[in-house]
C-alpha cells in the first residue's frame, strides 16, 4: 500500500508497506504541544515566588518572562523553514531536547541573568504548534480527518484547563519555583523521546541550502519591533527614544532583508510569496484578532475580576477560576469541533462565524463591566474560549499551514507564529493605552476598562474584514 502525502511535502522512506502511524504521531505531537504550553503558562502564578527566591523585584522577574515569548516569536520564523530541509521530526526533536536544557538551566539559576538565559534556551520550543501541524498535515491527506486532529493539536495551546496555572502555583508554594522548572523538564524529555521514536520523518519536497543571512535580518527586524513594543507597553515608565530607536532599526533590517531575499539565489522566501495575498492576507488576520483579543482575556477580564474597587473583588485564584479556567475547558471541548466543520463548511466560513461569535461576546463582556454579576462574566469567558481560542484561533493556525506555497511550506507558519506574537504584544500596548486614556489613574474604573475592551472590539471587526480578503484552501476543503 501507498501511503498518501500531502502535495506540500514529501516523505522519507520506501512507500511501499508503509501505514500511517497517525495515532502514534498524535502521541508524539500533543506531548509536545503540552510541553510546549507548560513552559507558556505554567509560570504565571510562581512570579512573586520566583523574585523572593531570587532576591529581586517582580519586574525583573518580569523580563524573564518577555524574554521567553520574544524568543519563541524569533524562533518561529525560520525553524519550521529548516525543519522543511532537514527533516520536521529532527527538529521539532531538537527543539523538545533545547526546551529541556533551558529548564534545567531555570532550575539551577541563582540570579534572574541565568534564569533570563534559561527562558531564552526554552523559546526554541516557539514553533512547536506550527511545526505539528505540518507534521500532520503529511499523514493525514483526508480533509475531514485532518482538520479533527488539528484541532485537537491547537486546542491544547489555548490553555491546559487552568490545571497548568494552578500546578505552577501550588508547586511554586510547596516546593519552590525550581521545581516547576524540573516538572517542566520532565515533560520535555518525554516529548522530545515520543518524537523522536513515534513521529515519522517528513521534509519539503524542493530543499536549498538554508538562507542564514536572510534568518539573521528577519530575526533582527522582528526582534527590535517586539522589544520596542513591550517597551511601549510599559506607557508611563516606557523609554521613549529607546522605542523609537528599536523601532528605527526594525525598519532598516527589514528593509534590508527585502532587498537580499530579493537578491538570492536560496531566499529564506522570495518577496513575491510574501507579495500573495494568501501571504499578507492571513497575517494581517492574525494580528488584528490578536491585538483585539489577548490583552481582553488574559489581562483586562481577569484585572476586572480581582478588582476590589471597580469590579468583582475576587482574589487571584477566585479570578482564575471564574475567567482563565472556563476559556480554556470551552476552547478544548471547541477545537475537534471546529477543525471538523472547517473541512465540510469551509475554513474560512468558519473563521468568520468565530469572528462574528467573539464580536457578539465582547459586546457582552462591555454589559458585564457594568455590572457586578460573577455569572455574566463567566458566561463572557466560557463564550471567548469557544469562539476564540477554540474556533478563531484554530482557524488562523490551519491557515496559516494550508495556504502555504508548496516550494516552502514552512515559511508561511513561522510568520503566522510570528504574527501572534506580535499581536499579543501589541494588544497589551493599545488595550492598556486606552484604558489610562480614560482612568490616567490606572484604570480602577468601570470606564477605564470599557474603553480598553472597545478598543479590543473595534480591532477584531477590523479583523473580521480582514478575513474575507483571505482565499480558500481548496485541496483541504471535503468536496463531496
Amino acid at each position: 500500500m501507498n501511503v498518501v502525502t500531502s502535495p506540500h511535502t514529501s516523505t522519507d522512506g520506501p512507500l511501499s508497506g508503509r501505514t500511517a502511524r497517525v495515532g502514534a504521531l498524535m502521541a508524539a505531537l500533543l506531548a509536545a504541544s503540552f510541553a510546549f504550553q507548560l513552559n507558556a503558562s505554567m509560570l504565571s502564578p510562581a512570579l512573586s515566588t520566583m523574585a523572593d527566591e531570587l532576591h529581586t523585584s517582580a519586574s525583573s522577574v518580569g523580563v524573564t518572562q518577555t524574554a521567553f515569548f520574544t524568543a519563541a516569536a524569533l524562533f518561529s520564523l525560520f525553524l519550521p523553514r529548516l525543519g522543511d530541509l532537514v527533516g520536521r521530526r529532527r527538529v521539532l526533536a531538537g527543539m523538545m531536547a533545547l526546551m529541556a536544557v533551558g529548564c534545567v538551566v531555570s532550575a539551577l539559576a541563582g540570579n534572574v541573568e541565568m534564569l533570563a538565559v534559561g527562558r531564552v534556551v526554552q523559546g526554541a520550543s516557539g514553533p512547536t504548534i506550527p511545526l505539528a501541524l505540518i507534521m500532520l498535515r503529511v499523514e493525514v491527506p483526508d480533509p475531514k480527518k485532518y482538520g479533527t486532529l488539528m484541532g485537537v493539536v491547537t486546542a491544547v495551546n489555548g490553555g491546559i484547563a487552568g490545571v497548568d496555572s494552578f500546578a505552577g502555583g501550588w508547586l511554586a508554594d510547596h516546593h519552590g519555583y525550581a521545581s516547576i522548572f524540573w516538572v517542566m523538564a520532565a515533560f520535555a524529555v518525554v516529548a522530545t523521546l515520543l518524537v523522536r521514536f513515534l513521529a515519522p520523518e517528513s521534509r519539503a519536497e524542493e530543499r536549498p541550502r538554508m538562507d542564514w543571512v536572510g534568518v539573521a535580518l528577519l530575526v533582527v527586524s522582528v526582534g527590535a519591533l517586539l522589544t520596542a513594543l513591550n517597551e511601549a507597553g510599559k506607557l508611563g515608565d516606557a523609554n521613549w527614544p529607546l522605542t523609537v530607536a528599536l523601532t528605527a532599526l526594525a525598519v532598516v533590517a527589514f528593509w534590508a532583508f527585502w532587498r537580499t531575499e530579493s537578491r538570492s539565489a536560496h531566499p529564506l522566501v522570495t518577496t513575491h510569496l510574501l507579495k500573495r495575498r494568501g501571504t499578507w492576507s492571513i497575517l494581517l488576520a492574525t494580528v488584528l484578532t490578536m491585538t483585539g483579543v489577548f490583552a481582553i482575556m488574559n489581562g483586562l477580564l481577569p484585572a476586572f475580576a480581582q478588582d476590589s474597587g471597580a469590579g468583582l473583588g475576587m482574589g487571584a485564584e477566585g479570578s482564575t477560576w471564574w475567567t482563565l479556567t472556563p476559556y480554556a475547558l470551552a476552547g478544548l471541548a471547541m477545537g475537534p469541533l471546529a477543525g471538523r466543520l472547517a473541512a465540510s463548511v469551509g475554513y474560512g466560513r468558519i473563521l468568520r462565524i468565530g469572528l462574528v461569535m467573539t464580536i457578539g461576546t465582547v459586546v457582552l463582556a462591555l454589559i458585564a463591566l457594568q455590572t457586578d454579576s460573577r455569572a455574566l462574566l463567566l458566561t463572557v469567558s466560557v463564550l471567548l474560549g469557544a469562539a476564540y481560542a477554540g474556533t478563531v484561533n484554530i482557524m488562523l493556525n490551519g491557515l496559516g499551514i494550508l495556504l502555504s506555497p508548496k516550494e516552502n511550506p514552512g515559511f508561511l507558519p513561522g510568520l503566522n507564529a510570528g504574527c501572534f506574537n506580535l499581536g499579543a504584544g501589541l494588544s497589551f500596548v493599545i488595550l492598556y493605552a486606552a484604558m489610562t486614556a480614560v482612568a490616567p489613574s490606572g484604570g480602577s474604573s468601570t470606564g477605564g476598562y470599557s474603553a480598553g475592551v472597545v478598543a479590543g472590539l473595534v480591532l477584531i471587526m477590523a479583523a473580521l474584514f480582514a478575513s474575507f480578503l483571505v482565499p480558500k484552501p481548496v485541496d483541504a476543503e471535503a468536496t463531496g
